[in-house]
């Protein structure tokens, strides 16, 4: 079993464990939040370098809070900043035109539950991958010695896939590791193949 967290888009490694896990990964819904980590945060490419754009929580520094109960803060406007910086580093890449919107109009609603944005994140990635939804647990997974558990943040990246032309590669060396929604915009339909032969690093 390959055990996810749920994560705000998620990046190229989680990806492609949960495409090349297939009916073996589960995401589990049960867990305490974790700081600082893809649960609220991911990272695309400017043309500064790279930038992390979190989602603002309530009440984020309380120990041992339950992932479902965390509730999105909408007092530092977040989404616009999300939508200004995605908007400005991507509106010149390969298929913006043809998947921006699908994503930009994740930010039109005050999703309550920061779960509930990420499902949302994760059900639309999953339609233009045209795979499908892995599996929800709502009861917090305890991982066997046989698991591959991606719970941990501090663990090392163990799948990398291969470089491909990101939006800024004339003037910036690639970028490994980014949000899913970086090589969706930069390769479109071949994003799928690119995860399907990502390695262990």
């Amino acid at each position: 079993m390959i055990i996810l967290p749920s994560v705000y888009f998620g990046s190229l490694e989680y990806w492609a464990a949960l495409v090349q896990g297939g009916d073996e990964v589960v995401i589990d819904l049960g867990e305490n939040y974790v700081k600082r980590s893809e649960r609220n945060r991911t990272e695309i490419m400017t043309a500064g370098g790279v930038m992390q754009l979190s989602v603002q929580l309530r009440h984020a520094n309380r120990p041992r809070q339950p992932m479902r109960s965390m509730k999105i803060d909408y007092s530092k406007r977040w989404q616009h900043q999300h939508l200004v910086a995605i908007e400005s580093a991507y509106r010149s890449s390969p298929y913006y035109d043809y998947y921006g919107e699908r994503f930009m109009r994740l930010f039109d609603q005050e999703w309550i539950y920061l779960t509930d944005l990420n499902m949302a994140t994760l059900e639309e990635v999953c339609s233009i991958l045209k795979i499908a939804k892995p599996r929800i647990s709502t009861d917090y997974i305890v991982a066997t010695e046989n698991d591959i558990d991606l719970r941990d943040k501090h663990r090392p990246t163990t799948l990398v896939t291969e470089p491909y032309i990101q939006v800024f590669s004339d003037r910036l060396p690639f970028a490994p590791n980014l949000s899913i929604f970086d090589l969706i915009m930069c390769e479109g339909p071949e994003a799928l193949a690119i995860l399907k032969r990502a390695k262990r690093g």
